[in-house]
């Protein structure tokens, strides 16, 4: 069974499923963000969607190099969770599947390519409370205590 955090079920929606894949990247004692701008501003851990046919580990690098213009490696699984949630940018209701993975920022490529998104360093610390996501705030404070 899979963790759900979030806003409870609510049985007059109908979810669709979308899985997801989000990295939590640890450099020189800070954690690499993304601040996404539209169409609701949140901080988030970077990753995003996985493509119908695309696998969980090119979708993670793809996503990480959109939303924050960075390469990564050493990806590790650490879990997953759900969550029930309205998705403003497809208009639609969905069953977000959030894997999660660590791993390590290794080079800088340049900004990142998905618009409305900005590439954030912040301590452990910090960056626990800057995020917008439960689940994602759950696996970082497991993370990093």
């Amino acid at each position: 069974m899979i963790q759900r955090v979030g806003e409870p079920v609510r049985n007059d929606i109908s979810y669709r499923p979308r899985p997801g894949v989000y990295a939590i990247l640890y450099r020189n004692g800070q954690v690499l963000l993304t601040h996404q701008a539209e169409p609701v501003p949140e901080i988030q851990l970077p990753g995003g969607g996985i493509d119908p046919g695309e696998a969980i580990l090119p979708a993670l690098h793809r996503e990480v190099m959109e939303e924050t213009g960075w390469r990564v490696t050493g990806m590790r699984r650490l879990g997953a969770f759900r969550r029930f949630t309205y998705m403003p940018e497809y208009d639609r209701f969905a069953e977000k599947i959030c894997h999660i993975y660590s791993g390590r920022p290794t080079l800088r490529m340049g900004d990142p390519t998905e618009a409305a998104h900005t590439a954030l360093w912040a301590t452990p610390s910090v960056a626990i409370d800057l995020l917008d996501d439960d689940g994602g705030r759950i696996f970082l404070q497991r993370f990093f205590h």
